[in-house]
């Protein structure tokens, strides 16, 4: 079949993007799904800064790539082997998909799938496959979804059902954002009740993480970012106090409002200068985690005696330390309850021809999460 899709050609090609369009919407042929994959139907797919890191150059894939990683759609058609799944469930996509088998997968850590991890870098699906081709020249999957697009073979270890009364453009973030931000609070910090948090970088992750702290019950919650209107936001949906991350007092003034820093600071930016914020905002004996994907060749000075003189803790977060199957469903009945609203995060819906356009507003700092909606939602 055929299918439209965003494709990267050329790594690295110049701001603004709405002029040197280093996405293509291209027909591209799109083979039925093998033994272990389904196709589905994309309805909503967020941009995140993960695929402006393709784009630029900050997070190097192979090309041409059809980008997009973060989807809800609905299943039209299942691959041999694929026996829990029916025509017209609806489904997310998640970016990192588990073989299942592997030592981090058999000891409950799915988002650290070795067999995924490689699919990932080169491009495949988790079989090794490549289903997407312009021409008889593959092209290469990104994240083993590729969810521009209208549709998408992906392997069902992608795929979490959903709710059908789940909107599409609410669902498609729980398959990045929420399930990044919500899960480094709940999975890997693990915070109590009571504790004060800061994040820093508050774009889908970081809100979200902003969220599942308060959720939690965070007595005090610092958010930090470079832009007004977000920090505004933030006010709405429950911090305690708000902070622009070129404030030179910044340090002081956060162990000031939280008597000698925060229990926990999450780093959701991607930049070596908010890790180094987040570690200093952090209190003595208090947890530093990084969420936020910079740059492979940035590197980041620690004073290492802090972490024994201090009893610090710095942990990586990746993907929330989700578990999917588990996580999922949790965090959409938090949302259905309130607690979660992931709603506020959306910042605009768009059609899939204006994506150039949004990957600028996306390095501006301008959104938080902008959707594509695919036609008939839009």
């Amino acid at each position: 079949m055929k299918t439209r899709a965003a494709v990267l050609r050329e790594i690295g090609l110049p701001e603004p993007y709405a002029q040197s369009r280093p996405l293509l919407i291209e027909e591209l042929d799109l083979a039925a799904p093998g033994p272990g994959e389904v196709l589905v139907r994309i309805r909503a797919a967020g941009l995140c800064h993960s695929d402006l890191s393709v784009v630029n150059g900050d997070r190097p894939r192979p090309v041409p790539m059809a980008l997009g990683h973060e989807a809800a759609g609905v299943v039209e058609a299942l691959g041999d082997g694929v026996d829990d799944l029916r025509l017209g469930d609806h489904v997310i996509l998640v970016f990192m998909p588990s073989c299942g088998h592997c030592m981090p997968c058999a000891s409950g850590r799915p988002a650290l799938c070795e067999p995924g991890a490689a699919a990932n870098g080169a491009g495949t699906l988790l079989t090794g496959r490549r289903r997407l081709s312009a021409g008889g020249v593959p092209v290469h999957h990104h994240l083993g979804c590729s969810a521009f697009a209208d549709h998408a073979v992906v392997s069902r270890r992608s795929c979490v059902p959903i709710d059908r009364d789940l909107p599409f453009e609410h669902a498609a973030l729980f398959g990045c954002a929420v399930l990044t931000g919500v899960g480094a609070v709940v999975n890997t910090a693990r915070i109590e009740a009571g504790s004060t948090v800061a994040v820093i970088g508050l774009g889908g992750g970081g809100f979200a993480a902003l969220l599942a702290a308060r959720a939690a019950g965070a007595a005090a919650i610092v958010a930090i970012d470079l832009v007004e209107s977000k920090l505004d936001l933030a006010r709405t949906l429950g911090a305690t106090l708000c902070l622009d991350a070129r404030d030179a007092d910044l340090v002081e003034k956060v162990k000031a409002a939280t008597g000698g820093g925060v229990d926990y600071a999450f780093e959701m930016a991607g930049a070596i200068a908010a890790l180094e914020t987040a570690y200093r905002v952090t209190r003595r004996g208090g947890t530093t985690v990084t969420a936020g994907l910079p740059n492979p060749k940035s590197l980041w000075p620690l004073q290492a005696v802090s972490l024994i003189a201090e009893e610090r803790t710095l942990k990586g977060s990746y993907i929330g330390s989700c578990v999917p199957v588990r996580d999922v469903p949790r965090y959409v009945a938090l949302f259905k309850q309130g607690l979660l609203p992931v709603e506020a995060l959306l910042s605009e819906r768009l059609p899939l021809a204006d994506i150039n356009g949004a990957l600028d507003r996306l390095a501006r700092g301008q959104s938080i999460r902008q959707v594509i909606v695919m036609e008939g939602l839009a």
